[in-house]
């Protein structure tokens, strides 16, 4: 079996479980944050900030921000495997997008952990 070192899992069918456990912590808290915008009814900062203050949804946030980073990975690095045929382009792509992705990351983990 041959492995790429691009991909963010050992296989297809790992990147493949990846990528859907990935979109379920994602839909998870996206609807989590919708209801709770619709059940709160005068949405202030305050409530905002009692929220995020929270230990769960520090970790649930944190969560989110790592299922999004390895969605995001998986999903970028098919779509210019298939599409950017240049070796050497999609290498430069792939690692503008990993540094981009990582510094989105820890900007992430600083605001949540901050609050």
């Amino acid at each position: 079996m041959v492995t790429n070192a691009a991909s963010f899992g050992r296989s297809g069918v790992h990147d493949f479980i990846m990528l859907r456990a990935s979109a379920v912590i994602l839909a998870c808290y996206a609807v989590f944050l919708v209801v709770f915008a619709a059940v709160s009814s005068p949405l202030t900062y305050a409530v905002w900030h009692g929220l995020y203050a929270a230990l769960p949804m520090k970790v649930f946030t944190l969560l989110a921000l790592i299922a999004l980073l390895i969605h995001a990975w998986i999903g970028v690095w098919q779509v210019l495997t298939d599409y950017v045929k240049n070796v050497s382009l999609r290498g430069v792509l792939q690692f503008v997008f990993v540094v981009t992705a990582f510094v989105y990351l820890a900007a992430g983990i600083l605001i949540v952990w901050g609050v």
